[in-house]
């Protein structure tokens, strides 16, 4: 690692606060890789996942040394439910939040550089996806892809990249939407900085020796702005996590595979009845996540960024 790397991990590690939220997330990650795995291996053996296995004569049964926070209205272990439902917050965060950042760096950089026309286009382009309302183009568009509502062609490309990333259709639209969606502020960023390099004498002296402009963005224009990249995979894995919830909430994600949003979803109409803790489970699990996200974002915008380095 180059010597400013070193001296953001060291800081990193110097608050207390990022390393347990770093803790944290690493343990919802490995979490969700372990239960995405557990799952893939039921699959090829025919086994009902142990989070899936029903058992009517313990229904609604409250917290105890068997059930640690009860089951639902099947009978499922809510804890393993809520434990399992971690990897489909995970993977909605990481591969909308790689879609985002795809999008938003790819367009920043080629438009803060270049400038003119295609800059024009690209500050269209944000400023009407800035003024759309997220959640109901992200309804909307699982709508479309749930219901197959789109051609043939577009429904068999679904079908096929579903298949790829173990995704429902509506989850699949899930991912897409709030990728589409979310990189509007990065490409706000990322143009921004993009302008200001292209401005300095290293990145001048590089087209004078006669250096592609491409080859200027890779080497010098995006390795100073990955930190920005980094801050905000961060923050919008966290954002992505609480959209899925809502979609799933709403029955527009998730059907089959555990979500915290249909956890939530299924144990509002008994909490009145005093079951608690299917609701607890999801949201605890959901909370201290994106808790962990928002302050690793935070602590790594401290460490990364010179300015508030200095």
């Amino acid at each position: 690692m180059t010597a400013p790397r070193i001296t953001a991990w060291r800081l990193l590690l110097r608050m207390p606060s990022a390393v347990l939220s770093l803790a944290a997330v690493l343990f919802y990650l490995l979490l969700a890789a372990g239960s995405e795995g557990y799952s893939i291996y039921c699959e090829q053996r025919g086994i009902i996942p142990v989070y899936q296995r029903t058992d009517d004569t313990a229904r609604y049964a409250p917290p105890s040394r068997e059930h640690w926070m009860g089951t639902d209205y099947q009978g499922r272990d809510v804890l393993l439910r809520a434990a399992a439902g971690s990897a489909t917050a995970v993977k909605v965060g990481v591969i909308a939040s790689f879609i985002a950042v795809f999008i938003g760096v790819t367009l920043g950089a080629i438009a803060g550089f270049y400038g003119g026309k295609f800059d024009d286009w690209v500050v269209w382009a944000y400023s009407t996806f800035a003024s759309m309302p997220t959640l109901l183009f992200i309804l909307a568009f699982a709508l479309l892809v749930s219901r197959n509502f789109l051609s043939d062609s577009m429904m068999d490309f679904a079908g096929v990249l579903g298949t790829i990333l173990r995704a429902e259709p509506g989850m699949l639209a899930v991912y897409l939407a709030i990728g589409m969606t979310g990189w509007v502020t990065l490409c706000r960023v990322v143009r921004g900085e993009t302008m200001r390099l292209r401005a300095l004498p290293y990145v001048a002296a590089a087209k004078v020796a006669g250096v592609s402009s491409p080859v200027i963005i890779l080497r010098h224009i995006l390795p100073n702005v990955f930190h920005l990249v980094i801050i905000y995979f961060t923050l919008s894995f966290a954002g992505a996590v609480m959209l899925e919830v809502i979609v799933s909430y709403l029955g527009f994600g998730v059907q089959s595979a555990p979500s915290w949003g249909v956890m939530i979803s299924d144990g509002q109409d008994r909490l009145w009845r005093g079951i608690w803790w299917e609701i607890a489970a999801a949201t605890g699990f959901m909370f201290v996540l994106v808790l962990a996200l928002n302050v690793l974002g935070d602590a790594l915008r401290d460490a990364l960024d010179p300015r508030h380095r200095q």
